[in-house]
């Protein structure tokens, strides 16, 4: 059976359900990576080798829109005079790569993406890597159609994606990443593919090594600040370059003029560097740590202690001298590890597993990684700092069952190492309308003993209150990542999510890593609803003045139509000054109607205009009882706790939606809105129980069957 692919980017409901199917059946792995916006890269270059044509990607088009947006925007003048050119046209012989992937291959253009470019420079250290984004078999001359594809980490998900080979030149050279030697395209390429998963090559100006090394990995990052580095970190830098670990670092900045300065030793101020190799040296009798750094500009090197020509490589013995040298390349240079510490700031390191590298040995580490969503009024509630809100952040409960097995280089300190890593989606795509990274964390707390060994447990406001967190992320910070490592004591925990302040919108993903086995699990309500039997009055059992009310409003059939019903509400709800309302509309009244008519003629009778009324009484009651700033509205955090109040338990998504559907721009839910949706809410698990006869929380429905509940309630 042929397998359908949803596109990454497809939205709705339908599209969700098909992804995570997806998921299920393994694919975003890397052996099944998603085909990027549904394009199948064999497909692709079978039928233009078929038609004798070259590849053109309608979906990243050689035009100013796939450049940019501001500073490479249609009208600016750094866009001026630009042409999109295949290699074939450059160049009688190109090649995609020529005597394999070197770091001279990454040589910065005029896009500020040195931090990608460390990433890629780092990439070629290690083949395996290199090959898992960059496929075999690509070329110019065998089967040339002017596609390539390469393949990245986005989120969790391996994703293949395809690009055409028009690149932009200007003045008869690459614009952005060129190669060294003139005819070798395979950087630029796979610049161009990581430009289209963000939306444009400026998305890409800006940003944290740690980004690309993450996503031509799928590995974690850590971050050590070199103010205060561990007294080991030259014995870790040597640990994880021998196990593949990419590594990148910089200089931080004081002000914008700091940007790209460079200092007197002709280092680069807000730029990032490549560490490409470690070593040590005898040197006048004492032993010299050296750490061999990359700019990715393929120039401007350290003109310090151990440059390229400084004395005192003289004093190394020199086969030493010859070893360490002979695998330099332009752009690269050794310097002392305390010039290192000294110089710069901070050292990025992507370890392909979450070993630690102090760790004498590889360790088996369990992952599990959750998707989550942090929207206006449901779910994105801020940090501990906003005590009204946090509490309706996502939460996830990480059960920690086994302590760390024994292992001298964590000291004798027992306890489950864990490491919590939190990256925000998409981010650089909102770039282009004015977005960007959200200023990000998480905090730990320990299950409270009434709700341990619970499958389910949402903690709420109280909790929070009066608890504080039992570890957390070291700082909220706008990079797409955040990830601390920790050591608990066995037992239960929740993991909080959150930006720092409350209605900041952004996709998320948490990956949690741990040593031994952990369960983790999304915290989320349970969905019921505790509803009251349902009893409908007899004619004789009704007030004979709500009877006489009733005919004067419908007339003599005796049946209230969709119009009547909301001429009789708007005239009932404007006396109400205290509410604030834009009154019911015609589609509200068509739906209240629909979910009370029970003999399916359209119009409301006498017995069913009563039930209704009722619920509408006590709606007004519970609207009263939770409006607490008396706006005569509902905050999207009062419509919460309304909605459990009047006996519904919904999860998070479904809270989100309720605010997606009913809630005005600024969040509030008037009072028309919130009866509407009390009453759906009502109606749908009424008719949900109903349906399900057996109790097993499952209904099956026919094609007719589900048409009529989706067109009619």
């Amino acid at each position: 059976m042929e397998e359908v692919i949803v596109p990454i980017y497809a939205t709705g409901v339908c599209a969700q359900v098909q992804k995570q199917r997806d998921k299920d059946l393994g694919l975003g792995k890397h052996e099944k990576s998603l085909k990027f916006l549904g394009q199948d890269y064999n497909k692709i270059r079978s039928e233009c080798l078929q038609r004798g044509t070259l590849f053109k990607d309608d979906l990243f088009p050689a035009a100013a829109s796939s450049l940019g947006f501001k500073d490479l925007g249609p009208n600016s003048s750094k866009t001026y005079g630009i042409k999109w050119l295949r290699p074939t046209e450059m160049q009688s012989n190109p090649q995609f790569i020529v005597d394999g992937a070197t770091r001279t291959d990454i040589c910065q253009g005029a896009l500020g993406d040195c931090w990608l470019l460390a990433a890629i420079a780092s990439l070629t250290l290690n083949d395996t890597i290199l090959h898992r984004v960059v496929p075999h078999g690509q070329s110019f001359q065998d089967d040339y159609a002017g596609c390539f594809h390469f393949q990245l980490w986005q989120f969790g998900e391996w994703v293949d994606v395809i690009v055409d080979d028009l690149l932009p030149v200007k003045d008869g050279k690459l614009v952005f990443v060129h190669s060294a030697a003139g005819n070798e395209f395979w950087s630029a390429l796979l610049e161009k593919a990581y430009a289209k998963a963000n939306g444009s090559y400026e998305a890409l100006s800006g940003g944290s090594t740690s980004e690309g090394f993450e996503d031509f990995t799928g590995g974690v990052t850590e971050w050590y600040e070199l103010r205060k580095p561990p007294s080991d970190l030259h014995q870790i830098i040597l640990k994880g370059l021998e196990r593949g670990s990419l590594m990148g670092c910089s200089i931080d900045i004081t002000s914008a003029n700091d940007m790209e300065a460079v200092t007197f030793k002709k280092l680069v101020k807000g730029h990032a560097y490549s560490v490409t190799g470690a070593g040590q040296v005898n040197y006048r009798g004492q032993t010299v740590n050296l750490i061999r750094m990359r700019n990715p500009w393929g120039e401007v090197e350290w003109t310090g202690s151990w440059s390229d020509c400084s004395q005192e490589w003289n004093g190394v013995d020199p086969s030493k001298r010859e070893e360490l040298m002979i695998k330099m390349e332009d752009g690269e240079f050794w310097m002392s590890f305390q010039d290192f510490l000294r110089e710069f700031s901070r050292l990025e390191i992507c370890n392909l597993t979450p070993d630690a590298l102090k760790a004498r040995k590889y360790r088996k580490w369990n992952t599990t990684l959750y998707d989550g969503v942090w929207r206006r009024g449901s779910t994105a509630g801020g940090c501990r700092n906003f005590p009204a809100t946090f509490w309706i952040n996502p939460q996830f409960k990480i059960q920690l069952n086994e302590e760390d097995d024994d292992d001298e280089d964590y000291g004798s300190e027992k306890g489950c190492t864990c490491l919590v890593a939190l990256m925000q989606k998409d981010r650089r795509r909102e770039r282009r309308v004015g977005g960007d990274m959200e200023t990000i964390g998480f905090a730990l707390y320990e299950v409270p003993p009434e709700c341990k060994n619970q499958p389910v447990v949402h903690l709420k406001r109280d909790f929070f209150l009066t608890n504080s967190s039992r570890a957390r992320s070291e700082q909220f910070i706008n990079l797409r990542e955040v990830s601390t490592r920790m050591k608990l004591p066995r037992g239960e925990y929740i993991l909080v999510p959150s930006t720092f302040e409350p209605n900041k919108e952004a996709d998320f993903v948490v990956r949690v890593f741990s040593e031994n086995k952990h369960g983790t699990v999304v915290m989320d309500d349970e969905i019921k609803a505790d509803l009251p039997e349902e009893i409908i009055p007899s004619v004789d059992e009704i007030d004979e003045s709500f009877k006489s009310l009733f005919k004067q409003l419908c007339g003599s059939d005796e049946e209230m139509t969709v119009k009547e019903l909301q001429t009789v509400l708007n005239k009932i709800v404007c006396k109400h000054k205290d509410l604030r309302t834009d009154g019911f509309c015609l589609e509200s009244c068509r739906s209240m109607v629909n979910l009370m008519d029970k003999d399916g003629n359209g119009t409301l009778g006498l017995l069913e205009f009563n039930v209704l009324w009722t619920k509408i009484k006590s709606y007004l009651t519970l609207f009263r009882k939770f409006d607490v700033d008396k706006s005569g509205s509902m905050s999207a955090y009062e419509m919460r706790m309304a909605v459990e109040s009047a006996g519904f338990k919904l999860n998070n998504s479904l809270h989100q939606l309720i605010i997606t559907r009913y809630a005005e721009p600024d969040l509030a839910i008037n009072f028309d809105s919130f009866v509407c949706c009390l009453i759906r809410l009502e109606m749908m698990f009424r008719f949900f129980q109903g349906m399900d006869t057996d109790k097993d929380g499952m209904v099956t429905f026919d094609l007719c069957k589900w048409l009529s509940i989706m067109m009619f309630t």
